[in-house]
């Protein structure tokens, strides 16, 4: 344990999961730090019924670091089919039902994770209720985590900045203490507005991740997002963290391997295309580049190579 690098991961979603699969091969000393403020499908129902924070990011954390059989892992990422159920995950209704018999959502997600065998642990950023809000350029105002994509491609104007209501949102002191003695920071990869940013917008994540004497990586992400990110450069993901309250990064890790074109021509239908990145300017910025062919394809989509990813990490760490 006290070889393995100590490694805290923030972000939420599919992208951070992602990475921690990878990671978990080369240490157990990690720490996903994860969103709470997604509002949408299976998450955001249980959100609304029960009044709990939204299980599913930490759901997907939790079975990325989890040691068990595959069929528990199958079992807990089921989605209901039919019924009043329609379109729920299990491993939330798991989640949902830890909290019923614990004293805290914190501590539901610790038991959790010690039923999973979970490699390191996964936290949420802040423990309160709170709901993501973006201001268009334009000057529309959109409120829920879920709403942001689709009106931002209808209003046509890039998101100006994001915040969260209620404000300031005090974090989970255990996140602080973390990221304080971590060896490095990682950011993302995943959607820059509603999984990455999020977490910096909790009072004092910022201000702990300058303080800590990690390197601070960004793992950029390897398409742009419609509805987020459109036409962005590996820069406006950069400037995007900065105009957010992130105060340095060490090194941001970019894709340069190529995309099947068939797989290309896909994502381009769906208003999607490859970052691009200008070395020179990023290093202006005093932010060392790391390339790397990261593409993989996992259920005809294009992710990060989980295993190539946590290797460089080490690396960089090391």
């Amino acid at each position: 344990m006290r070889k393995q690098p100590r490694i805290v991961a923030i972000g939420g979603g599919t992208g951070l999961s992602t990475m921690l699969r990878g990671l978990k091969l080369f240490t157990t000393n990690i720490t996903a730090v994860v969103t709470v403020a997604d509002d949408g499908g299976g998450s955001g129902i249980l959100r609304e019924d029960l009044g709990i924070l939204p299980p599913g990011d930490i759901r997907n954390c939790i079975l990325a670091l989890a040691n068990t059989e595959p069929t528990m892992e199958q079992l807990l990422q089921y989605r209901f089919t039919e019924g009043m159920l329609k379109g729920q995950s299990f491993g939330n209704l798991f989640l949902a039902a830890m909290i019923g018999i614990s004293n805290s959502f914190e501590e539901a997600v610790k038991r959790m994770s010690e039923v999973l065998a979970v490699s390191g642990k996964v936290l949420p950023v802040t423990v309160e209720d709170v709901r993501l809000v973006a201001e268009l350029e334009n000057g529309t105002i959109i409120r829920g985590e879920s709403k942001i994509p689709e009106i931002q491609q209808k209003e046509n104007s890039r998101i100006k900045r994001i915040y969260l209501e209620p404000s300031p949102a005090a974090p989970f002191e255990e996140v602080l203490v973390d990221i304080l003695n971590a060896e490095a920071i990682v950011l993302g990869p995943g959607s820059l507005y509603t999984s990455v940013i999020p977490n910096l917008l909790v009072d004092g994540i910022c201000d702990a991740i300058e303080t800590s004497k990690a390197i601070k990586i960004y793992v950029c992400n390897i398409m742009t997002q419609p509805g987020e990110t459109l036409g962005y450069t590996a820069t406006d993901h950069i400037k995007a963290l900065f105009d957010h309250g992130l105060k340095s990064l060490d090194y941001v890790i970019v894709n340069k391997g190529e995309i099947p074109e068939e797989y290309r021509q896909r994502y381009i239908r769906d208003l999607s295309e490859p970052v691009k990145y200008d070395k020179e300017e990023i290093e202006k910025m005093g932010i060392k580049v790391v390339e790397e062919d990261l593409v993989t394809i996992k259920q005809e989509y294009i992710r990060h190579d989980e295993q190539k990813l946590a290797e460089i990490i080490v690396d960089l760490i090391s």
